[in-house]
């Protein structure tokens, strides 16, 4: 079955959350599949390498995971309006792939958390966009359509899947920002569904 794979960075928890719900919309589609995956921390300086396994969550992706995808969706937090650096790592190493067209024609998303309502969202997801237009994605966005867009009082945007953790940095996402999670990885897999036969 065709893969989308569903890659994020995530600290708190809050980004691998909406990378369940992200999961759970692309296996609504018929014939379509998520393949999460994340990938690992890194340091000014390094101390101990990371397990090549993590001990708990999503496994580290593979180079071959964007060869083998027909879409994909990339998660961050916003770090002072951009994505996190474990993700802009994995993305700067992709020289290859960018040189041998592994990604061109391929839908892609993005989706973010912060801890405040105006915490760079919209800029974290517009900087997630540039490195996918580079590789020659086919970028899908969250249409008006979806009545969560309008009614959501935390994260949410036409940019991408979004949540707000607020003070208490709760990583649970609210029912709007789940169901727009969820839409966005529907819109991916039936785009990919579509551009595929």
């Amino acid at each position: 079955m065709p893969d989308i794979l569903v890659l994020y960075y995530s600290r708190g928890g809050s980004v691998a959350r909406l990378a369940r719900h992200v999961a759970r919309g692309i296996g609504e589609v018929d014939g379509m599949v998520a393949r999460v995956r994340t990938v690992p921390p890194v340091a000014a300086v390094t101390v101990a390498a990371s397990p090549p396994v993590p001990e708990d969550g999503a496994p580290y992706v593979e180079r071959g995971d964007l060869a083998e995808c027909v879409g994909l969706v990339f998660g961050s937090p916003t770090r002072f309006g951009n994505m996190a650096a474990p993700l802009k790592h994995f993305i700067d190493g992709l020289g290859a792939e960018w040189a041998s067209g592994t990604l061109v024609g391929k839908p892609a998303a993005v989706f973010t958390s912060t801890a405040t309502q105006h915490g760079g969202q919209e800029s974290t997801l517009l900087s997630m966009m540039v490195p996918l237009l580079h590789h020659g994605c086919v970028l899908v966005g969250i249409p008006y359509t979806e009545p969560a867009l309008s009614s959501t009082r935390g994260g949410g945007t036409p940019y991408g899947a979004s949540h707000v953790s607020g003070n208490a940095n709760d990583p649970q996402p609210s029912d709007d920002e789940a169901a727009l999670a969820r839409s966005l990885g529907r819109r991916v897999a039936q785009l990919s569904a579509k551009l595929a036969t």
